[in-house]
């Protein structure tokens, strides 16, 4: 499918579902503060309890019935809405698409270099509508949006040097290294941030990678926030902005994890990596969160696919009322893009459009040839028990990239990468996931942190939390969290429990000390990789930085393309 920015073939269309969508929201919402002020999180708990506060009962119930009353009031005019936009849905495409080009970028490509760096990081973000993020503890999902990409923009605009001189330490304990997002306690996040902190955010001017990222004035587009990190200059490890505490990271260097000899390097890491090229998001199903997503990053990510999915009626009886969740950041060009839905969603899975988005991306020249690479990312089916339609989503992953590559690949192209990442669903630790652990994905794609079924390497760790304790000061900071998932006794208290076949979870007593469910992945494939190049893992990376922001430990990893003939 040829790349293009608009979801639509025209501007009528495009402005007919903006006007249909503008009747639909006030019921949205208010549908979704109902259910907010239903539900509350742990913090949120335990803040009532403190406060010993006899009058929630009567908060709820008088919240409960504002904003039902509110619900049932803008109903109609949301049924107006619904019938322009539901057949709307049949013409748009499957994902909107921003890019930004920079000359700077492409002289970059034909730089002359023995090796060239690509790091990807995978993250799965819980970005549902507050009301139903509540029942995974999470809430505040626009602001989590904000601080999620303020977390990722500031180590991207990073270099190693400035890494290094502005890391904290004993003689220099006040330098200025920022970029973990912390809390001071739980509350301070989830309770003291200010509703107008978005509004007093200024414009951001943030260096690329060749030179200074242009400043991004998204203008008309009410959910675009922008951030000036340049005015974060912390006094000490933590200050607080608008309401929104900040904290440092640990000044330790990244815990390399005891591996055997041969194996990928991996590290528990406090930050994400400097440089990061492309960022792979699932559960980013709230439209305000992915516009405040796109428009943070997108000075220093030119290509972003957003709003990836499909939605409305889908045959004669499967509606989708949610996207697929996925969104992808390039600082390098889209060539292709292709999203397909899986068909096999059942439960409350179906009422997203879960499926696979395939790209294909620029990353330079060698001797006239295009360098190009492979980016897929997907998320699969979440009910435990569904092991057979998570095996048969597999199934259509597969000979879906096999088609996008076939239609999208030219002979002159060598290939430098081919990855596969997202939210699977399953890990290779429970035994009620042993029909996916041995499908055959994994022959076709290798996981690095793997050596079988049922058998991982020495290093990996779970990257499913336990929603209930998300808040503990054991893991409620990056530096807190990277301290206890170094530790196995420590870290498999926090980490999910692998599932037994008869649903329950609990650590067998073969079980590794410290495993737990390793469900986001990081894939990689040898096969389709030119010949004329060498492509070799440099680090696998677990990433606490977004320790309170979400479920999900992202992961990280580091390729380096070589080739012998040289760049260009």
């Amino acid at each position: 499918m040829a790349v293009q920015e608009s979801p639509f073939p025209n501007c009528f269309l495009l402005g007919l579902h903006s006007f249909s969508w503008a009747l639909i929201f006030p019921c949205y919402w208010f549908l979704d503060r109902f259910l907010a002020s239903l539900i509350e999180t742990t913090v949120e708990r335990t803040q009532r309890q403190r406060q010993q506060c006899s009058f929630y009962p009567l908060k709820v119930f008088c919240s409960g019935i504002f904003f039902l009353m509110l619900l049932a009031l803008s109903l109609p005019i949301a049924l107006i809405g619904f019938i322009f936009w539901v057949p709307l849905q049949a013409l748009r495409r499957p994902f909107d698409y921003q890019q930004n080009p920079s000359h700077g970028m492409k002289k970059e490509w034909l730089m002359q270099e023995q090796s060239k760096m690509f790091s990807l990081i995978s993250a799965n973000l819980c970005f549902l509508p507050d009301g139903l993020a509540r029942f995974s503890n999470l809430s505040h999902t626009q602001r989590r949006s904000v601080v999620v990409a303020k977390n990722i923009i500031q180590e991207v605009t990073r270099n190693s040097r400035s890494l290094y001189r502005d890391m904290p330490n004993h003689q220099n304990p006040q330098s200025p290294m920022y970029g973990a997002t912390s809390f001071s306690s739980p509350e301070t996040f989830q309770l003291e941030m200010d509703a107008n902190s978005l509004q007093q955010m200024k414009a951001i001017n943030l260096p690329r990678r060749s030179g200074q990222c242009e400043e991004e004035a998204v203008s008309g587009d009410p959910s675009s926030v922008a951030i000036d990190t340049s005015e974060i200059q912390p006094e000490s490890h933590h200050t607080q902005e608008n309401g929104v505490v900040l904290s440092l990271p640990d000044a330790s260097s990244p815990s390399e994890i005891p591996q055997r000899p041969g194996d990928v390097p991996c590290n528990i890491c406090s930050f994400f990596p400097l440089d990061v090229d492309f960022v792979c998001l699932q559960e980013v199903f709230d439209k305000r969160a992915a516009a405040k997503l796109r428009s943070i990053l997108s000075p220093c990510f030119e290509h972003i696919l957003y709003n990836v999915g499909v939605y409305g009626l889908l045959g004669c009886s499967d509606f989708k009322f949610f996207n697929s969740g996925l969104f992808l950041a390039s600082r390098y060009p889209v060539l292709a893009a292709q999203f397909r839905h899986y068909p096999n969603g059942c439960g409350e899975d179906a009422l997203a459009a879960k499926g696979l988005l395939c790209v294909k991306v620029q990353l330079g020249e060698i001797q006239g040839r295009q360098l190009i690479g492979y980016l897929n990312c997907t998320h699969l089916h979440a009910p435990e028990a569904d092991g057979h339609i998570r095996c048969a989503q597999l199934d259509f992953l597969l000979q879906w990239i096999a088609e996008f590559q076939e239609v999208n690949s030219q002979s002159s192209e060598i290939i430098a990468f081919d990855v596969l990442c997202g939210d699977l669903n399953f890990d290779n630790c429970s035994p009620a996931d042993h029909l996916e652990q041995g499908h055959r994905i994994f022959d076709v794609y290798k996981d690095p942190c793997r050596e079988g079924p049922r058998k991982e390497k020495n290093w990996p760790i779970g990257t499913l939390l336990r929603p209930g304790i998300l808040y503990d000061d054991a893991i409620v900071t990056p530096e807190n969290m990277k301290r206890t998932l170094e530790m196995e006794e420590e870290r498999r208290q926090y980490i999910a429990a692998p599932v037994n076949p008869d649903g329950s979870a609990g650590y067998p007593e073969t079980a590794p000390i410290g495993s737990g469910r390793r469900i986001d992945y990081i894939l990689y494939r040898e096969d389709t990789v030119s010949r004329t190049l060498v492509t070799e893992i440099m680090e696998f990376m677990f990433i606490s930085q977004l320790a309170g922001l979400t479920d999900h430990i992202p992961v990280g990893m580091q390729l380096s393309v070589s080739s012998p003939a040289g760049w260009d």
